[in-house]
């Protein structure tokens, strides 16, 4: 995989540098944390009101710039949290009477919000599986406002092209909406292969060591400018310290991608040659069943996420989660500790058991996040951990 060259720099100077200023003698080369609620001013109209709940803090500003600046957008805003963003970007997007198609393949707080939270406010949703040719044509109605996805999915590492869905959206005057969170601007720019909107669940790698939550979304600026002018109305700014520890995170978030792609690739051969697993969902393997596409989409690697199912069902994934010494047993994922959790008692334990396996979430999936410790540390501790289950 060789990465693309990007306009403005690679990802490990746009996380560094992000707009490209260069502080003046005596000014900190690490941007500082404004800790204010409020700022002098207010004067008139024209004269800007600034105010930490209204997303125009400098530091909030400032990280809402790297973000834009990594995604190759026109502009960026970061929120409290990853689902801050999703519903205060699908608020923005739509309104009484709308419709969305949207994947069926979604973190499982994203269905939630659309089969619970939107219909309260008239919005509907249709979800289509992501490999059903023309299935997304047949869903759009004349009501349809955007179409939503997530590449590669939470949890099953599935990988859809948004390509043909952006020509698809496109010509039917839709916006195209991603979640990239597994993907990272390192991995993948969604905007250059015809994405309107891409946000991410920054609690995960943009700040990457498990110590913040906070979401992110970049895209054109009027509709960032509506997100944030929705996040007044609901409250979702990130705080500026957590700004300051995003701001951060991003600096490193090259180098520690490259890691998690070459740790979860060994975990990944190691899981798919051992007996006590069933199947492994990995878009590196060979056996995946995008492999191909991941391969042409993705840069650097194919990510630090790892889906494996474990024989002997939940009972059998219960024992191993229990038999781990050095990976922890957490929700979440994207730091650099490797943490390993169960679907159906985590991110999509609001869904039948059915329609998890539908999805190919049976008992016995388990999500592994794969952090940038040692490979070989990892590999003897998942060994051990099966072998004795």
């Amino acid at each position: 995989m060789t990465p693309r060259r990007r306009r403005g720099g690679g990802p490990s100077t746009q996380g560094i540098h992000g707009d490209g200023h260069r502080p003046e003698r005596g000014e900190p080369v690490v941007p500082p944390i404004v800790q204010s609620a409020t700022f002098a001013g207010g004067l008139g109209r024209s004269d800007e009101l600034l105010y930490t709940r209204y997303g125009n803090n400098p530091t909030q500003r400032a990280v809402g710039k790297k973000i834009a600046a990594l995604e190759g957008m026109e502009a960026g805003a970061a929120l409290s949290s990853g689902m801050g963003a999703i519903a205060m970007t699908l608020l923005a997007l739509t309104g009484k009477g709308d419709h969305i198609v949207a994947s069926e393949h979604l973190y499982g707080a994203t269905r939630r919000f659309m089969e619970e939270e939107l219909p309260r406010r008239g919005v509907t949703t249709t979800f289509v599986s992501p490999g059903r040719g023309g299935g997304w044509r047949r869903a759009i109605r004349k009501s349809t406002r955007l179409i939503y996805i997530e590449t590669p999915t939470n949890p099953t590492m599935r990988v859809v092209d948004p390509r043909p869905l952006a020509l698809l959206a496109h010509e039917r005057g839709l916006m195209l909406v991603m979640d990239a969170t597994f993907a990272t601007p390192v991995l993948m720019r969604p905007g250059e292969l015809g994405v309107d909107v891409v946000l991410h669940s920054a609690t995960k790698y943009l700040g990457g060591h498990s110590d913040l939550i906070a979401g992110a979304v970049a895209g054109p600026a009027d509709v960032v400018g509506e997100v944030i002018q929705m996040m007044r109305f609901y409250g979702p700014s990130i705080d500026p310290h957590a700004a300051w520890l995003l701001d951060r995170g991003l600096r490193t978030l090259a180098v520690r991608m490259e890691r998690h792609c070459a740790n979860a690739m060994a975990v990944s051969e190691f899981l798919e040659g051992h007996g006590a697993i069933a199947s492994v969902s990995y878009p590196g393997l060979e056996s995946h069943p995008e492999h191909e596409l991941a391969a042409e989409l993705l840069e650097v690697g194919f990510g630090g996420m790892v889906g494996f199912v474990v024989r002997g069902g939940g009972a059998g994934a219960d024992k191993v989660m229990k038999a781990l010494r050095l990976i922890h047993v957490a929700p979440s994922l994207g730091g650099v500790e490797s943490l390993a959790s169960q679907p159906r008692f985590t991110s999509h334990a609001a869904m039948a058991k059915d329609e998890r396996e539908k999805l190919g979430i049976p008992d016995g999936f388990v999500r592994l996040s794969v952090g940038i410790e040692d490979a070989e540390d990892l590999i003897a501790d998942l060994e051990q951990a099966l072998d004795g289950a």
